[in-house]
């Protein structure tokens, strides 16, 4: 998790008047089947490093305790069964809008949660593509539910280019780089993702 993310994340908090925001390292991404990932225990410990002092962002292990492939709907509802009663909001790119419609199980996942947009310079919140995937009143909590966040210069890719460059990458916390280096994660002969 670099800046850039946690940037987002606070936007989210404070956009939607959220108390808490669990973040959530997959076990196995389905988007990236076959890309080797840097061990689940460890992304977990970056992710904690990460959000230490602020203590609304809650690395939390459910999709990592459960293993496999992590779909957002099986997270869901181990959510609602470990907290029943609390609203679930799923706080994702706006250019993850376009992909939605090949989520598994999205028309139910969407009545587990509230979906909530993050608007990025460039995309334009297009709803179009949900319009037949997902219940017309999930659809209209999706519109009530976009967070604004200023643009932040951090970059999962060009961090990654400069770990594996052996290079220290612009928009990582101290801690989470030093946490990197000394776990020998994301170098340039890891490969992890």
């Amino acid at each position: 998790m670099h800046e850039g993310h946690l940037h987002i994340a606070r936007a989210a908090l404070q956009g939607l008047a959220l108390d808490a925001l669990l973040l959530v390292p997959a076990a196995q991404p389905p988007h990236k089947r076959g890309r080797r990932l840097a061990p689940g225990t460890d992304r977990l410990a970056l992710l904690e490093l990460a959000c230490a002092g602020d203590p609304r962002l809650r690395p939390d292990p459910v999709e990592l305790e459960r293993g496999g492939v992590s779909y957002s709907y099986d997270t869901a509802r181990a959510l609602h069964a470990r907290s029943p009663g609390v609203a679930l909001y799923s706080v994702i790119g706006a250019d993850t809008l376009a992909d939605l419609p090949t989520w598994w199980r999205l028309r139910e996942l969407a009545a587990l949660v509230t979906f909530c947009p993050v608007t990025r310079p460039g995309w334009t919140l297009d709803l179009t593509p949900l319009a037949a995937a997902i219940a017309p009143r999930d659809l209209a909590r999706i519109r009530e539910h976009v967070v604004e966040a200023q643009p932040h210069p951090a970059s999962s890719t060009a961090i990654r280019a400069a770990l594996a460059a052996a290079r220290r990458p612009v928009g990582l916390a101290d801690a989470v780089y030093a946490e990197i280096l000394a776990r020998g994660l994301y170098g340039p002969s890891d490969g992890g993702t």
